[in-house]
């Protein structure tokens, strides 16, 4: 269970405060996997990041009984200058039982099969070599609760097949709050829907009402919408 309370988040840029969302409410039960739609600069992304430890709210309430996630393939934690292998064994005894150190970062280092270059700086890597760690680091872990921000269109196009093949095996037992541009990837693995829209959150049962809804919304206003969820506070 993930029960949220009058959830606010705002930036300053620029000399000027931007809400980007106010006074969430909403609780997730056990067993259930949201899909977070809407668009680019709704707040997605800081939902999740707020969700998952890595940002602060303005004000509110985050109650959960469930192990969540921090965002899935998230590299923000990584040091350029560490390798790989240093990189996930430094997260794994943050993180794991120092007896399972070890096979945290084997399961990592065969997910991600980089070869010698999980052994080089992290800072040499392409986007792609950096999706395969971080990726593989998140599903060394069992959560109850996974946060996952586009991770399936990173990397080349084995390595999505096979993100979205232990994707399917995590689903089994765990819950997923999900953002995806790609909308089937959403309807394959979540159940309801939140679509975020000018600051406010909309709860629908119906995941493909919400992705029809959605899908309206952008075609009528494609070059709107980021004024508007962009809500300066006075």
């Amino acid at each position: 269970m993930i029960e949220v309370r009058n959830l606010t988040k705002s930036y300053s840029y620029q000399g000027r405060k931007t809400t980007i969302f106010r006074d969430l409410n909403f609780r997730i039960e056990t067993g259930e996997s949201i899909a977070i739609l809407g668009a680019n600069g709704a707040g997605k992304s800081t939902l999740l990041r707020i969700l998952g430890g890595i940002d602060l709210p303005d004000s509110g309430t985050i109650e959960t009984d469930a192990s969540i996630s921090w965002p899935v393939g998230l590299a923000g934690g990584f040091q350029g200058s560490l390798t790989g292998r240093e990189n996930v064994t430094f997260v794994s005894r943050i993180y794991a039982d120092k007896k399972k150190v070890a096979e945290k970062v084997r399961y990592v280092e065969e997910f991600a099969e980089l070869g010698v270059y999980f052994d080089r700086p992290f800072k040499t890597y392409s986007s792609g070599m950096r999706s395969r760690v971080t990726f593989g680091l998140s599903m060394a872990f069992d959560f109850d609760v996974y946060l996952i921000d586009e991770v399936t269109a990173a990397g080349d196009q084995r390595f999505r097949e096979k993100s979205k093949q232990i994707l399917m095996q995590r689903r089994q037992h765990s819950d997923f709050l999900m953002v995806d541009h790609d909308l089937w990837g959403l309807k394959l693995h979540c159940d309801k829907a939140f679509l975020l829209d000018g600051g406010k959150l909309e709860i629908y049962d119906d995941l493909d009402e919400a992705v029809s809804l959605h899908t309206q919304r952008l075609l009528a206003a494609p070059a709107q919408r980021g004024m508007e969820e962009a809500v300066p506070v006075t």
